[in-house]
Parts: C-alpha cells; sequence; structure tokens
C-alpha cells in the first residue's frame, strides 16, 4: 500500500471506501462488509491495516494445561508485536452472540498501541471506557464489566467478524460505521476512486447546499451527478 493512499484511508469514513471499491469495479454488489450495528471506543477513530488474526472465548474456562494456554497467548502477543505494518487486530470471539468477557480495556489496548498496532476490530467485549489507550480505536461487539474466563483459541486463522470474513493479511478499514475488507485488485485504483467518488458527489452536494436549492436547481445537479457517474 502507497503512503498515500495509507494517509487517503485514514482521513474518509468507511461508507466513502465501500463506495469507492464500487467505483474501482465498475459496478454495484460490492459485498464484504460488516451487517448490523457496531460500537467504538472513539467516535472518530479510523483503524486501518492490515489484518493480524485471532479468536478467544470467556464464558468457559479453558480446558488445555496452564502452560498450553499461557503459550498460546504469549504467540498471540508475538504475532501482533511482529505482524506487517500497518496493522489492525481482528478478533472473533467465539462466544458470540453471547460474548460476556472484555478481551479490550486499559491494558490490552495500551499494549497494542506499544506494539504499533493501529486499532482492533472485534465481535467481543470492551471496557474500561473511560480509561482506554488515547488514539487507539476498537470497533467492537458490546460494552460489559468483565473479563469473564478469556483466553485466546487460535492465532493467525480466518475470522468472522459480524457477518465478515477477514483472512490473516486482509486489508481492513473500519470506523464508527463497522468494517470493510479491500479486494486486492482493488488497492492500484482505490486512491484514484476515492477522489473520483468525492468530486461526482459534489456535483449534487454543493447545490444542495446553496441557498435557494429547488427543484429545478435539484435536476440540473442530478443530470450532472448522473452523467459523471457513467
Amino acid at each position: 500500500m502507497q503512503p498515500s493512499l495509507h494517509k487517503l484511508l485514514i482521513s474518509v469514513d468507511t461508507p466513502t471506501v465501500c463506495n469507492a471499491i464500487e467505483v474501482a469495479q465498475g459496478k454495484r454488489g460490492f459485498n464484504d462488509f460488516t451487517r448490523g450495528t457496531m460500537l467504538i471506543n472513539e467516535p472518530t477513530g479510523v483503524l486501518v491495516g492490515y489484518a493480524s488474526t485471532a479468536k478467544i472465548a470467556a464464558v468457559t474456562p479453558p480446558q488445555d494445561a496452564p502452560d498450553v494456554v499461557r503459550a498460546r497467548r504469549m504467540a498471540y502477543y508475538k504475532q501482533m508485536a511482529e505482524a506487517p505494518r500497518p496493522a489492525v487486530c481482528v478478533i472473533e470471539d467465539e462466544d458470540f452472540p453471547n460474548a460476556v468477557g472484555a478481551f479490550w480495556g486499559e491494558v490490552n489496548t495500551t499494549i497494542h498501541k506499544g506494539f504499533g498496532v493501529a486499532g482492533t476490530l472485534t465481535n467481543g467485549v470492551m471496557r474500561d471506557l473511560g480509561d482506554m489507550a488515547p488514539d487507539y480505536p476498537v470497533v467492537a461487539g458490546s460494552v460489559g464489566p468483565s473479563h469473564g474466563f478469556v483466553h485466546v483459541t487460535a492465532v493467525d486463522i480466518p475470522v468472522q467478524v459480524f457477518g465478515l470474513t477477514v483472512n490473516p493479511g486482509s486489508l481492513v478499514h473500519a470506523d464508527r460505521h463497522g468494517a470493510v475488507v479491500i479486494p486486492p485488485d482493488v488497492i492500484p485504483d482505490l486512491e484514484l476512486a476515492i477522489h473520483k467518488m468525492q468530486q461526482t458527489e459534489r456535483l449534487i452536494l454543493d447545490p444542495a447546499r446553496q441557498t435557494g436549492f429547488d427543484f429545478n436547481a435539484f435536476e440540473v445537479a442530478w443530470k450532472a451527478f448522473e452523467d459523471a457517474r457513467t
């Protein structure tokens, strides 16, 4: 990913990315996005990066021996510390939709921010909303008070988050709207597609924001908007 594309992706929201992917593909029907309402600890937070994935569970204690559990957790942290940058953490809580254990709070957001991870996408639970690491966005499935029996069950495998399949290394964009996986084939054209879409939308948005905007003005603007999209 070019630095200019990374900078641009951080500056736009996830709906913009969804629209731009369709512009780059030249058609509607793009499908790799989350379903349902997600929560975020920072309303203006945006996370962009390559997915470093894992699974957790928390409803019941782990069945493996303590040394196995610890080794898996250390393997998880090593993976997050060494993942290709920019990196985002994507975790599937296997207890979903009945997730109870908050893996994301003051401690883990501080650790992951220290590693240089850009943020977290999860269908699981977050807590410590007033004490999470600043400028570390977490897009999560719910908020709760306890960590339960939370433990890592698998690392570096495909995961599911709110209907979205995320493979290790997938390029992810997420914010308060949810998340999207950017198809590899559109990455070279995505920067141009975002700029084109923004310019096209201004053909209708700018007139609509002017004093005296009426239906006649709308018809003229809409035609220009439609012509630009074809």
